[in-house]
């Protein structure tokens, strides 16, 4: 896969769900990252990000110019706490995440039974009607969520040990895709890598060929609901 942003990242603008939860809080779908770091740089709107980790829970503020970046393993929750938060998403490993490096900290039962996770987590396609493609984003969100909750009480009473067990069960589930991630990398992140290697080298040698291929491109965003809000992808 070549990608036509530098260093091989995904990039995104997302305008966060303003969708009240049970708790009365709006926002996005908790999810973690099982390989690729993350960063919000925030444009408008006031909110938070609620992140679990071993370390415990912890909610960041978020406002216009502030960012805030985490590695795989940190669960996290966007909270749209206007309706107006909107974000710039820097995604690690562009390629990846759309692979599937994402797993929803639903129930233990469905994390157990990849088929019953996978008809949880997956949602209609665009033949369906947005209406309904919006209602199965919610369910998802509060079926994740309820899962959240959990996870983020047994790691506050300082059983850390449940979130050890939700680790080894989304590793499960995502061990089969392991060989396509693989490959994805390889032709992604580690290719623009080893291509600024061979720029240096060519640089060292004196050979110019490189800048002679200069060229400018302009990715065109691809519109979508996401977890967290509606995405506008530049791949």
């Amino acid at each position: 896969m070549v990608t036509s942003l530098p260093g091989a990242v995904g990039l995104s603008h997302l305008t966060v769900y303003d969708w009240p939860a049970e708790d009365g809080l709006a926002g996005g779908t908790p999810h973690v990252h099982l390989a690729c770091a993350e960063a919000y740089v925030v444009t408008s709107g006031t909110g938070s990000v609620q992140t679990l980790t071993p370390a415990g829970f912890m909610e960041t503020p978020l406002e216009p110019g502030t960012t805030v970046s985490f590695t795989p393993g940190t669960l996290h929750r966007l909270v749209n706490a206007d309706g107006r938060l909107r974000i710039v998403v820097v995604m690690q490993n562009s390629g990846l995440p759309e692979a599937g490096d994402a797993v929803f900290p639903f129930p233990p039962e469905l994390l157990a039974d990849p088929a019953a996770y996978a008809r949880a987590a997956v949602l209609p396609g665009a033949e369906v009607a947005l209406q309904e493609r919006e209602q199965a984003v919610r369910e998802r969100r509060d079926l994740a969520l309820a899962g959240f909750a959990r996870l983020r009480d047994e790691v506050t009473a300082g059983r850390t040990g449940a979130l050890d067990d939700f680790y080894r069960r989304a590793a499960d589930l995502v061990r089969p895709a392991l060989d396509h991630w693989t490959d994805v990398w390889r032709e992604g992140a580690a290719a623009a890598s080893a291509a600024t290697g061979d720029h240096l080298d060519l640089l060292r040698r004196g050979d110019l060929d490189h800048l002679r291929h200069a060229g400018v491109r302009r990715p065109v965003p691809a519109p979508r609901l996401g977890m967290c809000g509606w995405l506008q992808a530049y791949r």
